[in-house]
């Protein structure tokens, strides 16, 4: 393998990874008085290519009818990806509050859109930011906005405007968790609200912090939301609960699931239904970093258990649920990147249950995962040059065969 210097000048990596991986212990844990589930193994073998480096990319989206790859850095910026390659940017961002957790944050484009030429002029975008406030407050802010593209790598975001932002604006600068799901038949937009690390407004029906809402695709609440009849923010609330959720991804069946960081442990995979209560902070799989205890999941079966939960953490970046037909065996499963540590995890639904499947070592975090149009897997490194922030797709050594 050349140096990082020499990657970078190429500008393509192509390294086949079956001999460099190493199985590691699955970190699920176990009831009480149980056995450890047996050890994860990690996948047989993929071919990865670096195909471009960012600076600290947060989040990426393919516009299908194009092929063109956009990514957000959290510094501010957002860059295109063409499919030959080239790289150009798009002007026009928000101001962002960029320190701690906070910056540029996911990108998606609306649902139903196509549209003919090679550029995306025209295409509607949704993005989300951390948002300075009075003092020394901030919040995650949502917008939309139309492209704008005189060529393929020359566009300008015009027409921004915030249709959401997280209520109150507090102190600190971690815990925004603002990722977008778009509801499979395009009608609604689903958002996650992290607790901003004050964790008691999780459970207050008059914060939108610490919950998972359900939007209109202006922003507004949408009609049939659990807690309505409680005015705002409570008629924005589909779930709560939360602490902070990095991933949000519906099934083949339409079922949302949320991928959650827990504390000190407790990191956690959830099926998401609208009006329950998801626990934090009154209980959790882990502890808090000062090591105070905190009551387990189990111990309050009126709230809503998670599907699985990792201790130690995987610190997730975020995850997909595949759906495409290059990685048969992967179908209907979570593909998470993880942070720490450096690893691809495979989780396979059962039900309401989940169990992991493997565990793969990659050289750097992992903060996003988007499937192709062609059914690949990419990914985004997390942090900054040269060592991380490297796009990579992923696509199949040999021959994959489906579950039986």
């Amino acid at each position: 393998m050349g140096s990082m210097k020499e990657i970078c000048a190429s500008g393509r990596l192509l390294v086949t990874l079956s001999s460099l991986l190493v199985p590691l212990a699955s970190c699920g844990a176990a009831p009480t008085g149980e056995k450890e589930p047996a050890p994860a193994p990690a996948d047989a073998g993929f071919r990865t290519e670096a195909l471009a480096q960012f600076e600290e990319p947060w989040a990426m989206d393919f516009d299908d009818a194009t092929g063109i790859l956009v990514v957000t850095e959290r510094g501010g910026t957002m860059k295109l990806r063409l499919p030959d390659g080239r790289i150009g940017e798009v002007n026009g961002m928000p101001k962002v509050a960029y320190q701690g957790q906070g910056g540029l944050g996911d990108v998606q484009f609306a649902p139903g859109q196509a549209g003919p030429g090679d550029t995306l002029d025209g295409r509607t975008i949704y993005l989300t930011w951390a948002e300075p406030g009075d003092g020394d407050t901030r919040g995650a802010a949502l917008g939309r906005g139309i492209l704008a593209c005189s060529t393929a790598l020359a566009c300008n975001l015009q027409g921004l405007e915030v249709i959401w932002r997280q209520q109150p604006k507090v102190t600190g600068s971690g815990h925004y968790s603002h990722r977008i799901a778009f509801s499979p038949d395009g009608k609604y937009l689903f958002l996650s609200s992290g607790d901003r690390q004050k964790m008691t407004p999780a459970q207050d029906l008059d914060s939108n912090l610490g919950k998972v809402l359900r939007l209109n695709l202006d922003g507004t609440p949408a009609a049939g939301n659990p807690f309505a009849s409680k005015g705002s923010p409570a008629d924005q609330v589909w779930s709560y609960g939360h602490r902070n959720v990095l991933g949000l991804a519906f099934d083949a069946q339409g079922r949302l699931w949320d991928l959650e960081h827990g504390p000190k442990g407790g990191d956690e995979i959830n099926l998401i239904e609208p009006g329950k209560n998801y626990g934090w902070p009154l209980v959790s799989d882990g502890d808090h970093y000062d090591g105070k205890p905190i009551p387990r999941n189990a111990t309050r079966p009126d709230l809503a258990a998670p599907a699985i939960t990792w201790t130690p953490v995987i610190a997730p970046g975020t995850f997909i649920i595949y759906s495409g037909d290059m990685f048969p065996a992967w179908k209907g499963q979570a593909v998470i990147g993880g942070m720490k540590p450096n690893v691809l995890v495979r989780v396979a639904f059962d039900g309401t249950s989940a169990r992991e499947v493997s565990r793969t070592p990659v050289e750097q975090r992992i903060r996003e995962v988007e499937q192709g149009p062609d059914g690949a897997v990419w990914l985004l490194e997390d942090g900054a040059k040269p060592e991380g922030g490297r796009l990579l797709r992923l696509t199949p050594e040999a021959e994959q065969k489906p579950p039986r």
